[in-house]
């Protein structure tokens, strides 16, 4: 006899961008969720597929205006500063999760709203914490990809100065057109932005911190745009007493429980990881030199596959449910 698991309904917010455009293409196939209503004020009335052009004859529903409590878990991908105004404006019923994309409840400072508690939802970290959390703040996608790459150092109490330099594709500053984001400007370009100063910064070094406590080594990142159009390419530098084997050992006993994040032996490259919920790591050790090199999708293990990651264990469901993906190598 055959049984039927019932679905939850899931409502996002702000589903006109390109995170929004990833939720729907993941939840659209999730075998134990139905997409309640898609919000955008902008495009409310028309069907998704007017927005996001390859879900043509795999949905027809149209944009909300408004969203509503038919719902059991809210996923907000709105620009930074919008998701608190959001909920000030709009206060979620208490029996509706929230999931939010953006940064604004990722400091522990900054972690509270309207008697909600957001737990900072990085499954490497702190996957016990989510399973049991009623609201998730969604980490950054440099910030993803940096902490992976440093989580397993972090632990072993083996961080110092670290330097970070990271690309990301032009789909990292979202849809609204930029002087940065022209085809004519992008193409056969790269350039750094926002040296030393990236809001990441703050929630890596709050999670480094609790992972490796009284750590006060420097975090030095400079991010870089490049002439792609997703993925993000991690390489971190810092001094390491261990042998190459010792760190292969350090990076394989911390991840083996963690369906996402493996280690390579070899060199890694972001065509590996486009179009899936994985990051892949390849530390290599040069002299007492260590660098950590992270790839993933900034898109999906960057924000939208890491939510519904993150939905997966607040439900108790199998981790990967729904982010089986395959990479678009060619």
């Amino acid at each position: 006899m055959s049984t039927v698991q019932e679905k939850i309904k899931v409502g996002i917010i702000g589903g006109a961008g390109y995170a929004g455009g990833e939720l729907i293409r993941i939840l659209l196939h999730h075998p134990r969720v139905e997409i309640s209503f898609v919000h955008s004020r902008s495009h409310a009335g028309e069907p998704l597929y007017q927005v996001h052009r390859d879900l043509l004859g795999d949905t027809d529903m149209l944009f909300a205006a408004e969203p509503h409590e038919a719902a059991d878990v809210w996923f907000l991908c709105m620009g930074h500063g919008e998701s608190s105004r959001f909920l000030q404006e709009h206060p979620a019923p208490d029996h509706v999760r929230i999931i939010d994309l953006s940064q604004d409840f990722r400091l522990q400072e900054c972690s509270r709203l309207n008697g909600r508690q957001f737990v900072y939802g990085l499954p490497e970290w702190q996957r016990e914490r989510i399973c049991q959390a009623h609201d998730i703040a969604n980490p950054g996608c440099f910030a993803t990809a940096i902490q992976l790459g440093l989580l397993p150092l972090a632990k072993a109490g083996l961080l110092g100065d670290v330097h970070t330099t990271a690309i990301t594709g032009s789909t990292g500053a979202g849809q609204k057109l930029q002087a940065t984001t022209h085809f004519s400007w992008r193409a056969n370009n790269v350039n750094a932005y926002k040296t030393l100063t990236h809001q990441h910064l703050r929630e890596i070094r709050q999670t480094l911190t609790a992972l490796q406590p009284g750590y006060n080594g420097q975090l030095f990142f400079i991010p870089w745009r490049g002439d792609f159009t997703r993925g993000i390419f991690v390489s971190s530098q810092l001094q390491c007493r261990l042998s190459q084997d010792e760190v292969f050992g350090l990076y394989e006993d911390y991840y083996a429980a963690h369906p996402f994040t493996h280690l390579s032996r070899e060199m890694v490259d972001i065509k590996q990881v486009v179009n899936t919920n994985k990051v892949l790591i390849y530390p290599e050790k040069v002299g007492d030199q260590l660098v950590v090199h992270s790839v993933e999708d900034n898109l999906i293990k960057g924000a939208s596959g890491q939510a519904v990651q993150n939905l997966n264990l607040m439900m108790g469901w199998e981790e990967t449910l729904g982010l089986q993906l395959k990479a678009s190598v060619f």
